[in-house]
């Protein structure tokens, strides 16, 4: 997280608070849930991207609870003002880093205000890379997308494309085929990056194409949903035109971390390294959600990590007679 901070919804930032929680995802709102619920009153420290990832997706059909569906801004809302209304503070502002002397945390906000806790949730989440083309900032979360899993149910027998060549592509590419007439996975070479088992499972799924030495130069759409992409070919520079109902990127996540170095253990692939639970290297550090999860990265497990985080950040606040 960086970048200049913003208002806050809280003044108090003064003395040694309980726990402060780094993310306003749904899994960050979960822990703060749970934490102000035990009277901890925690200090939210809400990111550029309020909301996660959910406020990227528009229905949200596979959270428990929602017969019909929920609208994934509406769902951290309501989870937002549920953690308000059991005395959770929010503050938006970018940390800068975190560091630990004896049982106390100082996290350094962007503005160089200091915040002191006894015990830190980091919820930061993961973004999706992005092509970074203007294209498709237009018609984000209207055909395209960058969640099969969140997203495939509204292309039921419809054509769309998988953008990259990994597993996540494999994988997402394999889902959709559930959903969509036809998948086309468009690959910027003329090998896949995926393991062999995972391209095995991909080549036997009916309805499955492969465009090689591709890549997105432009999406097409009518104003209101995407019809299409330009796709410029590696080898020839070649640009032709394919049609489809939805694009969806596989090309990776991106772990936010760069805030935290040297109190956790970070993995090859980027995300913070935790116990079967949320406990980091550092006692009193907790992770939760798409910052530690590069396997599944859904709501209701995001949501699932957050509390198991609470309850660990209660436990060692109470095992350390730390409670405020």
């Amino acid at each position: 997280m960086s970048g200049t901070s913003a208002s806050t919804s809280s003044s108090d930032t003064s003395g040694i608070r309980n726990v402060v929680i780094i993310g306003a995802g749904i899994s960050g709102l979960t822990s703060a849930i749970y934490t102000a619920r035990a009277n901890l009153k925690p200090l939210v420290i809400c990111g550029p991207e309020d909301g996660g990832q959910l406020t990227l997706t528009t229905d949200v059909e596979n959270f428990p609870g929602f017969e019909h569906g929920v609208m994934g801004p509406e769902l951290v809302a309501t989870c937002k003002k549920q953690a308000q209304r059991f005395g959770a503070e929010f503050l938006t502002g970018f940390v800068k880093s975190i560091t630990k002397d004896g049982d106390v945390f100082s996290i350094t906000m962007h503005d160089v205000s200091v915040i002191k806790s006894h015990a830190v949730i980091i919820a930061t989440g993961a973004s999706a890379r992005w092509l970074k083309i203007p294209s498709e900032k237009t018609y984000k979360g209207r055909g395209v997308s960058t969640c099969a899993t969140c997203d495939g149910f509204f292309y039921r027998n419809k054509e769309v494309l998988v953008i990259g060549g990994g597993d996540s592509a494999m994988e997402e590419s394999t889902f959709l085929t559930k959903f969509a007439s036809k998948v086309t996975v468009v690959n910027r070479t003329d090998k896949l990056r995926a393991s062999k088992i995972m391209q095995d499972k991909f080549f036997a799924t009916p309805k499955t194409a492969i465009i090689w030495n591709a890549e997105v130069e432009e999406v097409l759409g009518d104003g209101k949903k995407v019809t299409g992409a330009k796709l410029k070919d590696a080898v020839s520079g070649k640009i032709t035109e394919v049609r489809c109902d939805g694009i969806f990127l596989a090309i990776g996540h991106v772990p936010n971390t760069n805030f935290i170095s040297g109190l956790v253990e970070i993995g090859s692939n980027g995300y913070i390294i935790t116990d079967r639970f949320t406990k980091t290297k550092t006692p009193g550090l907790f992770a939760s959600g798409d910052v530690q999860d590069s396997r599944y990265r859904q709501a209701i497990t995001a949501a699932g990590s957050g509390c198991a985080a609470a309850l660990e950040a209660e436990r060692y606040l109470a095992e350390h007679n730390l409670h405020n």
